[in-house]
């Protein structure tokens, strides 16, 4: 028979092996369980429209790494724009564009639904005194640095794609000082107010906790 100690010893090794074998599982089943979602992405009143709009929104958004990922984030984020722009396809298309172009361009998707709330509140024809066109404002004279004079800068996915190469440049420029690249988009370097309302937008709006 064995010393008390040891039959302790032997005992304590086996919590300590069964701990780190239900570790895992247990991690899994709180990621499932739907209190651990966003409440926005389990709405209980999703009609079918919505529905049918999301399901063809994720078949056609290249920037998810799976369909999963690509409906929880699309349905989170359809909630939060909903009292923007009501029409449930209109909405969903635009957040797959945004997810996309930002996907592409090395930027979280959030800040650049944050960018496009300051800058147009989200209206694809909105110009500017200064000439800036569509959802993120580009200035015409982008056409010639990284397009072609015929690009249309109020089509969605030319204005997105334009917006998130410039401030993609404007991060890297300034080493990843966003406050600094947010300003540089604006054209108001040395200025905090631009970087402070889309920061405030980000963090009211758009964040993911």
């Amino acid at each position: 028979m064995l010393p008390p100690f040891v039959r302790r010893s032997a005992a304590a090794e086996v919590r300590r092996r069964r701990r780190r074998r239900l570790t895992p599982l247990v991690l899994l089943l709180a990621a499932l369980s739907p209190a651990a979602w966003p409440a926005a992405a389990v709405p209980r009143d999703l009609d079918a429209a919505t529905r049918a709009a999301i399901e063809q929104a994720v078949a056609r958004s290249p920037g998810f790494d799976n369909r999963f990922d690509a409906e929880v984030w699309l349905v989170d984020m359809s909630h939060r724009l909903a009292s923007r722009i009501p029409d449930a396809g209109r909405r969903l298309a635009l957040l797959r564009d945004v997810h996309a172009a930002a996907t592409a361009a090395g930027l979280s998707p959030q800040l650049v639904l944050a960018v496009i709330e300051v800058e147009s509140g989200f209206q694809r024809f909105a110009l500017s005194s200064a000439g800036a066109r569509g959802l993120m404002q580009v200035m015409p004279f982008w056409r010639q640095e990284i397009g072609t004079p015929d690009d249309n800068l109020f089509a969605r996915r030319t204005n997105l794609r334009y917006g998130c190469a410039i401030l993609a440049v404007y991060l890297k420029r300034e080493q990843g000082n966003r406050w600094r690249a947010l300003a540089r988009y604006n054209g108001s370097l040395g200025q905090s107010w631009y970087p402070a309302r889309v920061e405030r937008a980000l963090r009211q709006h758009w964040q993911i906790p």
